[in-house]
């Protein structure tokens, strides 16, 4: 069994910043990519940033410049820098991995999300 744990949302003003964490643990064999998407009140769900286990990393066109993916493989965590926050960021924010188990399958596993709230 596999769980993703999200911490690091709030309240802030525009203009802010916030940091999400995502630590996933459980039966890991090892995780390839992992990404934050988020879902906006009436909207559907979409990718904020990823990075794969090499590093490499892409953004929503919307965040690039003010965000910024990471992860620590050592600790199976990932992590979301979000700078110059503005209230349209307001949004619950998913973890997501894509990962071998040590049963020998790859799968997909989402966190069970965090409110980030941006006032203006």
């Amino acid at each position: 069994q596999v769980q993703l744990v999200e911490s690091g949302g709030g309240l802030v003003q525009a203009g802010g910043s916030l940091r999400l964490s995502c630590a996933a643990s459980g039966s890991i064999f090892a995780i390839n990519a992992m990404a934050w998407y988020r879902q906006a009140p009436g909207k559907q769900r979409e990718l904020v940033a990823a990075i794969t286990s090499g590093g490499s990393t892409n953004y929503a066109d919307s965040v690039k410049g003010r965000f910024i993916i990471s992860r620590d493989n050592a600790k199976n965590t990932e992590y979301l820098q979000m700078n110059s926050l503005k209230p349209e960021d307001t949004a619950v924010y998913y973890c997501y991995a894509l990962l071998f188990t040590t049963g020998g399958y790859e799968d997909t596993y989402w966190g069970q999300g965090t409110q980030v709230t941006v006032s203006s």
